[in-house]
């Protein structure tokens, strides 16, 4: 059920960021992050081959397959018929959002200003991606959106790293942190997907720190 993605996104805690060019890699490339200890992944629609790598990973036993770049409502009916359980959009369409909710899939809308989070919150949303966190001013600015917003939860989006993380992981009000340096767009072309598996038991260690450390 769509009430119970935020759930599972949590528990995940990391939402990798995939740009692919050939659908015929998706499936190992789930395995592969599943493998490392992240079990899930926003496949944009940045390339024609997204609806399809949509598809491919959602047929993973123990893998939640999204939808990334939703821009359109043509694109959020696309996203709902490749299986996406949730979707991420950059930026916050209601038309868009309603669409995708109309097909049952779970939305975490872009925000970047107080403005966009008292939107996003009057019309239903509790979590919401932050982009770009990092040009926004990283953790602080979400410290800053935390104290007039205290029922919302957050994914940053946008220089998120290794280096930065744990910090924001760290974060109560931080349901999960979002980037694209575990799932390099040419190794996941070469089939590396040892590479993939390692930079994902990463991003789990220090997921795992983090929580410790709240």
């Amino acid at each position: 059920m769509a009430s119970e993605i935020p759930t599972l996104i949590a528990e995940v805690g990391i939402v990798p960021v995939v740009v692919l060019d050939d659908a015929g890699r998706a499936r190992d490339l789930a395995v592969a992050l599943r493998e490392g200890g992240v079990g899930c992944a926003e496949f944009t629609l940045r390339t024609p081959a997204g609806l399809a790598a949509i598809a491919a990973a959602a047929a993973v036993d123990g893998f939640l397959a999204g939808a990334g770049t939703v821009l359109t409502v043509a694109q959020a009916d696309a996203a709902v018929d490749a299986g996406a359980r949730f979707a991420v959009t950059p930026g916050y369409d209601p038309a868009v959002a309603d669409r995708l909710r109309a097909g049952g899939v779970t939305v975490v809308p872009g925000v970047a200003t107080p403005t966009e989070v008292q939107r996003a919150l009057g019309d239903g949303f509790h979590d919401v991606k932050v982009f770009p966190a990092s040009h926004l001013g990283g953790a602080g600015y979400l410290d800053a959106l935390h104290g007039p917003f205290p029922d919302m939860r957050f994914i940053p989006s946008g220089g998120v790293a290794p280096d930065n993380l744990g910090d924001y992981l760290r974060r109560s009000w931080v349901l999960a942190a979002s980037g694209s340096w575990m799932v390099p767009r040419d190794a996941i072309a070469r089939g590396d997907f040892d590479t993939i598996a390692a930079a994902a038991a990463e991003c789990a260690r220090i997921r795992d720190a983090a929580r410790a450390a709240r």
